[in-house]
């Protein structure tokens, strides 16, 4: 077992990692981030992104994740694939337990240790686990109707859920879809009962409850939905050239236990400087409690905590 020792440890490399990084890199912290899968976490669920600054006629996800990578790698960040299993406190460290990324295992872990550690794990959006949905993943299926809504102008789009989040998107996604179809399992929605007002009084919105997704359809894109009745059993499919998933979504926040006080739905606490119930610990991005979640509210969140947590090393001695 090696150990190996940092002024930050950032965890995630998302939007918020990535920006948090570059910062402290500029500090002159020595600072390794780990993520357990490709730079850009969650931003990589839709293919393209137009709202964000500086890149007028918008860019590819994958593109604005490797920028925002290679721009932090340039500025001396030490990058590893690997996924946590534990974060814990001894006295004024902070140790990170994670295996390594395609490497056999060996019954033991690498240990990182810092004196302050960054949360940037995010949340992802509850899947419906119908088939189609993971082979059509960022070809017609969204989960973020703000990023996604302009790419389907005249189109029409399905949109599942029951809850606020559900209904307000509809609502919204109307400003450029020709017919929307909200669908939903239940025989009544969830959401507030002015967002309710709003949908029904909208005449581009077709409701549809007692309905469930049993397929998503498509070759390159998404080119109907087969739906199912739960009360009468009746299947038909309704032809769209989008969907949006709107069921939940879940934090990433499980290696976390009852270090770091957490809300209802397992988002984790902060104050307005990044810092959770837990000093040295800081939370950004997606995996906060938090009412917008964008890329640039994410990048945000990853210069405020960069700058408080070159502050809070220096008030320990780090």
């Amino acid at each position: 077992m090696s150990e190996k020792y940092y002024d930050v440890i950032i965890i995630g490399g998302g939007p918020a990692g990535l920006s948090c990084a570059l910062y402290t890199c500029r500090s002159r912290l020595k600072t390794l981030l780990i993520e357990k899968g490709m730079a850009g976490g969650q931003l990589l669920l839709t293919e393209r992104v137009d709202n964000y600054p500086g890149f007028p006629g918008g860019t590819s996800a994958a593109e604005l994740s490797e920028r925002m990578k290679e721009h932090a790698l340039e500025w001396g960040l030490e990058y590893i694939q690997g996924e946590i299993t534990s974060l814990c406190m001894d006295g004024n460290k902070r140790i990170v337990s994670c295996p390594l990324a395609g490497r056999v295992p060996t019954g033991e872990e690498d240990m990182y240790v810092a004196k302050a550690v960054i949360i940037a794990t995010g949340a992802v959006p509850r899947m419906l686990n119908a088939p189609g949905e993971k082979e059509l993943a960022g070809r017609g299926i969204s989960y973020c109707g703000l990023c996604d809504g302009p790419l389907y102008r005249d189109k029409v789009i399905a949109v599942i859920g029951g809850g606020d989040s559900a209904v307000e998107e509809s609502v919204y996604l109307t400003r450029f879809a020709k017919h929307l179809y909200l669908i939903h399992r239940r025989d009544a929605f969830r959401a507030e009962k002015v967002l309710q007002e709003e949908l029904f009084a909208n005449k581009k919105i077709e409701v549809i409850l007692n309905t469930v997704v049993n397929s998503i359809n498509g070759k390159e894109v998404i080119s109907s939905l087969n739906i199912k009745n739960v009360q009468t059993g009746e299947e038909k499919v309704l032809p769209v050239q989008g969907i949006f998933i709107y069921i939940g979504m879940i934090p990433a926040t499980g290696f976390l236990k009852d270090l770091v006080k957490l809300d209802e739905n397992g988002y984790i606490f902060t104050d307005e400087n990044m810092e959770t119930s837990c000093k040295g610990i800081f939370a950004i991005g997606d995996v906060r409690n938090k009412t917008v979640r964008q890329v640039t509210t994410a990048a945000s969140d990853g210069t405020i905590a960069a700058v408080m947590v070159e502050k809070y090393l220096k008030s320990v001695g780090g």
